[in-house]
């Protein structure tokens, strides 16, 4: 067994592919137009994805729907970095926003951080040094 992918319904397709690519820093692995379905799909990831042995995020755009209710029980999308502190300054210089600043977790050491992308979605950064 493998984690091939997590959805993510968007409002904003483009939006959300220049979000993961160029803030988060993912690549753009393939897209998919369903028009008479009315909906579009992109897949990001780092390196190529599932070829590489990595999960991937697939961004799902309903035609029409421009925001969804994100709800209670989802949580956040989870990213490994060597360096929480010098990530975040990246993604800040890129217009990231950043909702909580990189720190140690309560109660612990792991440092981590939390970013919100452009639909409400968090993700959070959780440093482990090579």
């Amino acid at each position: 067994m493998q984690l091939l992918h997590t959805m993510l319904r968007v409002g904003d397709l483009q939006r959300s592919i220049d979000f993961y690519t160029r803030v988060m820093g993912m690549n753009l692995l393939r897209t998919t137009e369903r028009p008479e379905q009315k909906y579009a799909l992109a897949f990001v990831g780092y390196g190529m994805g599932n070829q590489d042995g990595q999960a991937e995020i697939e961004l799902t755009y309903n035609y029409g729907v421009e925001h969804y209710e994100l709800g209670t029980a989802y949580g956040h999308i989870a990213l490994l970095t060597e360096d929480a502190y010098a990530q975040c300054d990246k993604i800040r210089a890129a217009g990231g926003k950043i909702t909580r600043e990189p720190g140690p977790v309560k109660g612990g050491s792991t440092v981590i951080a939390f970013i919100e992308d452009p639909d409400g979605y968090k993700v959070e950064l959780i440093e482990r040094k090579a």
